[in-house]
């Protein structure tokens, strides 16, 4: 079965507009939720319902023992990934402090050989320039 790793962006338009749920609750693959992911999650959860579900999912897959981590490795990683994009496709000191979370949860997922899968094409097209992983692109809300 296939392990994937699904981005913020899919979960908000899931928590707000209950889109995606074909992605989120598939049956042929593995999910991990990327502790990135849940830091995201939980920082823009304002309402007590919000929080209770951001709770509940990350509950969910604690109790499978499938929250991923980025490790030291990783974010030693990410600190080259972050300067090669840079240096090669123009992004700012202040514009990779953003793009931190996003190589974080791509090179973890790299980690355990899963997709992610996301709506942020710009960004993690560029990633994977600079290190392979797998992606799958969710049309973005309009």
């Amino acid at each position: 079965m296939e392990r994937v790793v699904i981005d913020t962006n899919v979960y908000i338009d899931w928590l707000n507009e209950g889109r995606h749920g074909d992605i989120l609750f598939q049956r042929e693959a593995v999910k991990y939720l990327s502790a990135v992911v849940l830091m995201e999650l939980s920082a823009g959860a304002f309402s007590v319902r919000d929080r209770r579900l951001v709770q509940e999912v990350k509950s969910a897959f604690a109790k499978a023992g499938r929250i991923l981590a980025p490790t030291v490795s990783i974010y030693e990683e990410a600190g080259e990934v972050l300067r090669r994009l840079q240096e090669l496709r123009s992004y700012t000191a202040a514009s990779a402090c953003g793009l931190a979370n996003d190589v974080l949860i791509a090179l973890s997922a790299r980690s355990i050989g899963a997709t992610v899968i996301t709506q942020n094409e710009r960004d993690f097209v560029a990633i994977q320039a600079i290190r392979r992983f797998k992606i799958a692109l969710v049309p973005q809300t309009v």
